[in-house]
C-alpha cells in the first residue's frame, strides 16, 4: 500500500516536471495524453485502494520521514488514507483526469498548451497533498500549492489585463482565510503538542465545551475555509475566477479548490464538534451565501458567471450541513455538485467553443440542434442540480434540506426556496441557451459545431455520473433508517460525539412528514419548471443588458453593488493609504535622505579646503592642535 500511496501523489508531480521541463519541445499530443495518463493513473490506484477499504477499516498512516521536531512536538512528513481521503482522491483524479481529457480538444489552438497542462498537474498534485496529509502542516502546503494554481490558471491569459486583476484578487483573497488558517494551525500545536490529525483528536478532549480556545481555533479555521470555498464575504473571488480556461472553471468549481474548506471542517469533525457557537455562525453564513448567490444569479447574462454563482450557492448549501453537523451530508452534496458542475462548465465551454468564444446568453438561442450531445448533457446537469426526482442533485439536496427539518421547520422554509431560486436560474440558463430563435451573427451561425469526441466523452460520462451517483448513499426514504452506506462508509473518520450528533439530526424526522416534505419539493420543482419554460419559451421573454433592468432584476444584474462597495470601502482605501504611503516616502523619507547626502557632501566640500596636499599647513594645523589639548589639559588640572 506505501508504494501505491506514493504512486497516486508522485504522478501528478511526475507529469508537472516532464511538460515543464520538455514540454514546448514536445507535440501537443503528447503533452495533452501525458498529462491526462497520469491523474487516470492516479485514479485507478486510488479506485483498486478503495476496494480494499470498508467500513471498518482503520486510518493508514505511510510516513514518508520525520520531517523536525520542536519543542517536544514531532512532526512527521506522511500520508493518511481513510476514508474521507480516499472519497477525495476519487473526486480529484476521477473528475480531473475527464477535465484534462476535455482540455486536450478546448485549449488544442492555445500556444501556452504545454504551460497549460504544465499547471494543471501541479494543481491536481497540490490539491492531492492537501487531502492526503496526515497532519495540518501538509495540509496546508497543499492548500498554497492550489493557491499559487489558481492565480497562475485563472491568470492564464494575462496578456488580458482584466483577466491579471481577476488572478490577483483571487490570491489575494485567499490569503486572508489562510492567514486564519494558519493561525489556527499554530493554536492547535500550542494547545494539543501536536499536529497530525489522529493526535490531535486524541487530545480534543482536553478542551472545555464552547470555551474561549476552542471557539478561536475553530473560528480561524473556518474562515480559512471561507477563503477556499467562497462563503461571505470571502467569496467576490470566484465569479471573477471565470476568466481562466473553462477547463479551469470546471477543475476550481467543481471537484477541487472550493471543496477544500469542506474537507477541512469535516476532517476537523472533533474540533468543530466542541463549539456549537461555531457551528451556528457556520450555519448563518451558509444560509447566507446561498441566499445572497442564489439571488445574484437570476439576472446574470453570462453564461459562466451563473454558473459561477451556481456554485457559491451550493457552496453555501454545504456549510449549512456542516452547521448543521451533518458532515457526512455536507460531503455527500460534495460529490453529487462535483459530477453535475464539472458537467455544466464543461457543456457551458463547449457552447462556447460552438459560439466562437461568445459567452453571452442574450447571443444564444436555438442550440439544441445544432449541438444535440452538449444540449442532452446539459440538460440532464440542469435538471440534476435543479431536484429532478431521483437524480444525483435532488437525492444530496433532500438530505440536507430533512436534516434543516428536524433541526428547526425555518431552516426547511429558507432552504425550499432557495432550492426554487436554483431551479430557477437554472432553467432560465437552459432556456435562453438551447431553446428559441439564434440570436448571434451570421458568422457566429455559420461556424456552430459540435465539440470533438475528447469533449464529449467526458460529458458524457459525466451525465451518467449525475443520474446515478446519488445512488452511492440511497435516499433514505428509501428504506426509512437505513441512510447509509456513506454515513456509514465516513464512520471511521469522526469521533463518537460527532457520528452521534449527526445521527440525531438525521433520524429525527418521521418518515411521513419527510414523504410529506419530499413531495413538496417534487411539486415545486416541476412548478419552477413550467413557469420558467412558459416565460422563456411560449412568451418568449428575453433576457436585458444590466442597465435595463429595474427594481429587483437590476439589484440582481448588479449583485447589490457588493463589488462597488468593496472596491469603495477595500480597494480605494488602500490606494489612498498607497498614495499616502508614497507622499510620506517623497516628501518627509525621500528629503530627509537628500538632506543627510547633502550634509556630507557640504562637510565633504569644507574638508577638501584643508586637505589640499600642503606639509606645511598640515604641520601647522596640527601643532596648534597639540598646543589647544595642552592648554586644555593644564585648565582641567
Amino acid at each position: 500500500m506505501e508504494n501505491l500511496v506514493y504512486a497516486i501523489i508522485l504522478l501528478p508531480l511526475l507529469g508537472f516536471l516532464i511538460n515543464g521541463l520538455f514540454g514546448k519541445n514536445l507535440p501537443k499530443i503528447v503533452v495533452g495524453v501525458l498529462g491526462t495518463l497520469v491523474v487516470f493513473a492516479s485514479f485507478c490506484i486510488s479506485v483498486s485502494l478503495f476496494m480494499d477499504f470498508d467500513s471498518e477499516s482503520q486510518p493508514v498512516i505511510v510516513k514518508a520521514f520525520e520531517w523536525f521536531r520542536v519543542n517536544g512536538v514531532q512532526i512527521n512528513f506522511g500520508f493518511q488514507i481513510d476514508q474521507l481521503s480516499l472519497m477525495m482522491i476519487m473526486i480529484i483524479t476521477g473528475i480531473g483526469s475527464l477535465i484534462h481529457l476535455y482540455s486536450i480538444g478546448y485549449m488544442s489552438h492555445d500556444k501556452g498548451f504545454y504551460k497549460f497542462f504544465t499547471y494543471l498537474n501541479l494543481f491536481i498534485f497540490s490539491m492531492l497533498l492537501l487531502v492526503m496529509g496526515s497532519n495540518y502542516l501538509i495540509l496546508f502546503i497543499g492548500w498554497e500549492g492550489v493557491g499559487l494554481c489558481s492565480y497562475l490558471l485563472i491568470g492564464f491569459w494575462y496578456t488580458n489585463e482584466e483577466y491579471g486583476k481577476a488572478a490577483r484578487k483571487a490570491f489575494i483573497m485567499n490569503r486572508i482565510g489562510d492567514l486564519a488558517l494558519l493561525i489556527g494551525i499554530f493554536m492547535i500545536a500550542s494547545q494539543t503538542n501536536a499536529l497530525d490529525y489522529l493526535s490531535v483528536a486524541q487530545n480534543a478532549s482536553k478542551f472545555e465545551l464552547d470555551g474561549t480556545v476552542i471557539i478561536f481555533i475553530t473560528a480561524s479555521l473556518f474562515i480559512g475555509a471561507t477563503g477556499k470555498s467562497a462563503q461571505v464575504p470571502l467569496y467576490t473571488w470566484l465569479p471573477d475566477a471565470m476568466a481562466g480556461p473553462t477547463p479551469v472553471s470546471a477543475l476550481i468549481h467543481a471537484a477541487t479548490m472550493v471543496t477544500a474548506g469542506i474537507y477541512l471542517v469535516v476532517r476537523s469533525n472533533f474540533l468543530f464538534t466542541l463549539a456549537p457557537t461555531v457551528q451556528g455562525g457556520i450555519l448563518f453564513i451558509g444560509f447566507l451565501t446561498a441566499a445572497l448567490a442564489g439571488f445574484y444569479a437570476l439576472r446574470q447574462n453570462d453564461i459562466k458567471k451563473v454558473l459561477a454563482y451556481s456554485t457559491v450557492s451550493q457552496l453555501g448549501f454545504m456549510f449549512i450541513a456542516l452547521g448543521l453537523g451533518a458532515y457526512t451530508t455536507a460531503m455527500f452534496h460534495v460529490m453529487t455538485h462535483a459530477f453535475f458542475k464539472a458537467l455544466l462548465f464543461l457543456g457551458a465551454g463547449s457552447v462556447i467553443h460552438a459560439m466562437s468564444n461568445e459567452q453571452d446568453m442574450r447571443f444564444m438561442g436555438g442550440l439544441k440542434k445544432v449541438i444535440p450531445i452538449t444540449h442532452a448533457t446539459f440538460l440532464i446537469g440542469t435538471l440534476a442540480i435543479s431536484g429532478f426526482p431521483l437524480l444525483s442533485g435532488m437525492i444530496s439536496k433532500d438530505e440536507i434540506l430533512v436534516a434543516a427539518f428536524a433541526k428547526n421547520p425555518v431552516y426547511w422554509v429558507i432552504l425550499f426556496i432557495l432550492a426554487a431560486v436554483t431551479a430557477t436560474y437554472m432553467f432560465r440558463l437552459y432556456y435562453l441557451t438551447f431553446h428559441g430563435e439564434f440570436r448571434g451573427t451570421e458568422e457566429q451561425k455559420h461556424h456552430l459545431h459540435e465539440s470533438p469526441l475528447n469533449m464529449t466523452l467526458p460529458l458524457i460520462v459525466l451525465a451518467i455520473l449525475s443520474v446515478i451517483g446519488g445512488f452511492i448513499n440511497l435516499p433514505h426514504f428509501i428504506g426509512h433508517g437505513h441512510y447509509a452506506k456513506l454515513m456509514e462508509w465516513l464512520k471511521p473518520v469522526l469521533t463518537e460525539e460527532s457520528f452521534k450528533q449527526m445521527e440525531t439530526t438525521l433520524s429525527g424526522v418521521e418518515f411521513n412528514t419527510e414523504m410529506i416534505l419530499l413531495g413538496a419539493t417534487v411539486i415545486m420543482f416541476f412548478s419552477v419548471w413550467f413557469i420558467v419554460k412558459n416565460t422563456y419559451v411560449n412568451k418568449k421573454k428575453m433576457a436585458l443588458a444590466e442597465e435595463n433592468y429595474t427594481g429587483w432584476e437590476k439589484l440582481s444584474a448588479k449583485k447589490l453593488y457588493i463589488d462597488e462597495l468593496y472596491n469603495a470601502l477595500i480597494v480605494k482605501t488602500v490606494e489612498g493609504l498607497g498614495r499616502g504611503g508614497k507622499m510620506f516616502d517623497n516628501g518627509i523619507l525621500d528629503r530627509f535622505v537628500d538632506f543627510v547626502g547633502e550634509g556630507a557632501e557640504d562637510s565633504g566640500r569644507s574638508m577638501k579646503r584643508l586637505q589640499n596636499g600642503n606639509v606645511e599647513n598640515y604641520i601647522l594645523i596640527m601643532s596648534l592642535a597639540v598646543g589647544i589639548i595642552l592648554i586644555v589639559n593644564f585648565l582641567l588640572q
